[in-house]
């Protein structure tokens, strides 16, 4: 996989979001369960998402609205396959049930509401749940940043415990390895850079630094607490005297909490302009989540961040254990 996006370093880049997609590109397109996607935007994301190789979408919903839509909206439905659901909740059961039974290799929400859809994804006797906690990831383009940022947990979970927060982070660093970028730096956040009992964030980033240590935590380099200026600025690192592999070189933000992580994808997304692509980790499958006020562009680094992770899933799975 690393290959991959060494390769694609030798292409014209404009976007962090380019480099990947063009590696997602190398890479055999998933099949991929898009869960009633019976609005314009959901299914445009979709096709678009095909046409530029990066998914074979399967569309799970009412046939009937969905190809209302395309016609509605000038959009080809030739060459791709439907699978009839009455309605969002029996798409997205239906959407589900394909993945268990090995037809996708990656899960989309469509039109339907985030709740509805992972409220299948999380049934406990018919539902994609492992061992390992489900947590969201943004993956984050954000103008005059030098590299990718990935923020997490900011859609998932409300208020993580300690146990959480591992499965947090290592499902964001297996990520961050099976894309190919690499190993991780990643910060644990908080408001301060030391540990207070004041602060009860601080405590989990210190016990969290821990668990790395004794190997609970692996494939990456973690450090907090770290407040957000001396996890991304090394200018604010060196004044405050932190003296880290990760402190002002943080590339996975580990947020303290789903209000906190909201509010500071938010904050970058709409005074930065950055563009916030989505992912869910966790579940059996890779899961796509897009937003209707995203981008063509955002959308399609989901699909691609999802598609290399796949890629990814499926050739450590062809590796005979030793």
């Amino acid at each position: 996989m690393a290959d991959m996006l060494d390769a694609a370093d030798a292409l014209p880049k404009t976007s962090k979001y380019d480099r990947l997609i063009a590696a997602a590109r190398a890479c055999e397109a998933a099949p991929t369960m898009v869960a009633h996607p019976c609005d314009e935007t959901s299914l445009r994301g979709a096709l678009e998402a095909a046409e530029a190789g990066l998914i074979v979408p399967i569309l799970v919903g009412p046939e009937a609205k969905i190809g209302s839509v395309a016609a509605e909206h000038g959009l080809d439905l030739t060459g791709i396959e439907m699978i009839d659901a009455p309605h969002s909740h029996a798409a997205a059961a239906k959407a589900v049930e394909l993945v268990r039974e090995g037809r996708g290799e990656l899960l989309m929400k469509g039109s339907l509401h985030t709740d509805e859809l992972m409220k299948a994804v999380t049934s406990s006797a018919t539902g994609l749940r492992t061992e390992r906690r489900l947590s969201h990831v943004f993956v984050m383009d954000v103008p005059g940043h030098a590299e990718t940022l990935f923020i997490t947990d900011a859609a998932i979970n409300i208020f993580p415990d300690l146990d959480a927060k591992r499965d947090i982070i290592q499902n964001a660093i297996d990520l961050w390895v099976g894309i190919g970028m690499g190993t991780p730096r990643v910060a644990v956040l908080s408001a301060v850079e030391t540990v207070t009992t004041k602060i009860p964030s601080t405590i989990d980033a210190a016990a969290l630094c821990k668990m790395a240590d004794r190997g609970q935590i692996t494939g990456g380099l973690v450090d907090g607490p770290l407040a957000f200026d001396n996890a991304i600025s090394p200018e604010a690192a060196a004044i405050k005297g932190i003296v880290s592999p990760v402190a002002g070189r943080a590339q996975i933000l580990v947020v303290p909490d789903l209000e906190a992580g909201n509010m500071l994808a938010k904050n970058l997304t709409f005074l930065a302009h950055a563009d916030a692509a989505g992912i869910v980790l966790g579940a059996r499958v890779p899961i796509i989540l897009t937003s209707r006020a995203d981008s063509v562009r955002t959308r399609l680094a989901s699909c691609a961040v999802a598609t290399l992770y796949a890629a990814a899933r499926r050739t450590a799975a062809a590796v005979p254990a030793v």
